[in-house]
């Protein structure tokens, strides 16, 4: 794609995020589209959110597994920017209107004390985090999810220009040192309005969420960026997503790890 291909891209879909209306796939509009070129939109985004005054909370990290990657037909996960106005309060409401389609996903959360380069290695991992925390991350998505004329869905280029579908983030109020748990055998039971929709560990997470963190500090050394010390990364989710219509009440129990609980108005 061209630069002002790029810049168009950019601006349409944060366009889309303001009007709460959805675009048309990019990977129709543009067929030669790559992954370079869908990380490139998502970066374009970035100048534009910090010119309107946002800050960078952190990064986060989806497809990390196997039932998400093969839906999509690929082998890697992808990532997107966490903004410091998609943070929601623990127990919290979002407000009617504030999402175009809003779902949810159990995660857990990684709490950065120091950077970490692109040839991060799991110990260094272990060592730059601070705490780890359950977590919520809300999705939405400013793209159609299949187009109405071909019925194609939409492609990683889709999701990846598109901030990996990132929406929000919900912290609980429990802090863990890394080190001290298996963070694989972390898992939560969630329910949407008290009924139980979905559970996992963390293990659907590359088999060890510290391993999507490796694979991120990695991704964004070969785009010139890196994890800072104090952001926030969401490791990648261990359920399906779950929709969240208005009026939904979500509870993440995470035992003795913790628990998240948010509202949609």
């Amino acid at each position: 794609m061209s630069a002002e291909e790029i810049e168009r891209a950019a601006a349409d879909l944060l366009e889309a995020e303001r009007a709460r209306r959805q675009i048309g796939l990019l990977s129709l509009r543009h067929p030669g589209i790559t992954l370079d070129d869908a990380y490139a939109i998502q970066t374009a985004q970035i100048a534009r959110k910090l010119a309107e005054g946002r800050r960078v909370l952190g990064w986060k990290i989806g497809l990390t597994s196997k039932a998400m990657q093969a839906a999509l037909g690929i082998d890697t996960p992808d990532s997107g920017i966490l903004y410091d106005d998609m943070d929601f309060q623990n127990g919290g409401v979002v407000p009617a209107g504030r999402f175009i389609q809003p779902r949810i996903e159990a995660e857990i959360a990684f709490i950065m004390k120091a950077p970490l380069s692109g040839d991060a290695t799991r110990e260094q991992v272990l060592a730059a985090t601070g705490a780890v925390a359950p977590a919520l991350e809300i999705l939405d998505t400013r793209i159609l999810r299949s187009d109405p004329a071909t019925g194609q869905s939409r492609r990683i280029f889709d999701t990846v220009a598109d901030n990996a579908a990132n929406a929000g983030i919900v912290l609980g109020a429990e802090r863990h040192a890394p080190e001290s748990l298996d963070l694989r055998w972390v898992g939560a039971i969630v329910t949407r309005d008290a009924e139980v929709v979905a559970t996992g560990l963390g293990a659907a997470v590359l088999n060890d969420p510290v391993t999507s963190l490796v694979w991120l500090a990695r991704r964004m050394g070969q785009y010139g960026q890196r994890i800072e010390a104090g952001q926030v990364v969401l490791s990648g989710s261990f359920i399906g997503p779950v929709e969240c219509p208005p009026g939904t009440e979500i509870h993440a129990d995470f035992g003795s790890f913790g628990a998240v609980s948010l509202s949609f108005e």
